[in-house]
């Protein structure tokens, strides 16, 4: 396909893209008062024990968070959208193998990330209540707002990514760039890491949120170790003993 095509169909497929996001930020445009009823829960709780509020910094504040809040969940919405136009717009240049390396990653990583997102916004209540328990009875919790919410934008999206990563090392391990020996040998590293981030996801003295977290990561590496033992046991067979298909001496 000549380059004149290519840039024509991205374009198409860009408006195409853009137009569902505009749709959905309409739609996230009339749903901002639920959304911020269910981030705001938090801090009403805390406000039953002390001062405790959501607060604007400027005249245009509220509008400016509303706008936020609308284009993201536009993004979220319009997500199955702009996902379908970018790999019908990248699927056709690629190997059948390829294509099945792609979207067997993408099937997983989609829900897998959903799922971490979801464990975020559990969480996050919890955190809010510990991380402002550290003011005194007396002092008063006033938080602004847009800093509010990207907090805990911010924790829904690095627990996405966390739940993310197995997939990540099993693309690698497919790609030939990670083997499943080397997964083996780090696995104490990944605990490691999968603990520290628990902990930091749940700061507070409760053991059991914080294993209530680590323990499907925990879950997800361990399957990530097997799928790539799995590949590479299945290359090993397939690979051809030394001597095989060379020509017999007479």
């Amino acid at each position: 396909m000549p380059v004149a095509a290519h840039l024509d169909e991205a374009t198409r497929r860009a408006v195409r893209a853009a137009v569902a996001v505009a749709i959905g930020a309409l739609v996230g445009w009339f749903l901002y008062d639920p959304v911020m009823e269910l981030l705001r829960a938090p801090i009403v709780q805390i406000a039953t024990e002390r001062n405790a509020s959501l607060n604007f910094d400027s005249v245009t504040g509220a509008f400016d968070l509303r706008l936020r809040a609308a284009l993201v969940t536009g993004l979220v919405l319009a997500s199955p959208v702009w996902l379908y136009q970018l790999f019908a717009f990248v699927l056709p240049g690629l190997t059948r193998r390829e294509r099945r390396y792609v979207l067997g990653s993408v099937g997983a990583a989609v829900p897998l990330f959903v799922s971490g997102c979801a464990t975020g916004l559990l969480l996050f209540p919890h955190m809010v209540s510990v991380l402002t328990g550290f003011a005194a009875s007396e002092d008063s919790t006033i938080l602004d707002a847009g800093a509010y919410v990207d907090f805990v934008l911010k924790i829904m999206v690095a627990t996405g990514i966390a739940f993310v990563l197995p997939v990540v090392l099993v693309v690698l391990n497919l790609a030939g760039v990670v083997s499943a020996r080397t997964l083996r040998r780090g696995w104490r590293y990944a605990l490691v890491a999968i603990v520290l981030f628990s902990a930091m996801a749940t700061p507070s003295a409760d053991v059991l949120s914080m294993v209530l977290v680590a323990a499907p990561m925990a879950a997800l590496y361990a399957s990530a170790l097997l799928i790539a033992g799995l590949h590479d046991r299945a290359l090993a067979h397939r690979a051809p003993t030394p001597g095989e298909g060379s020509p017999c001496s007479v």
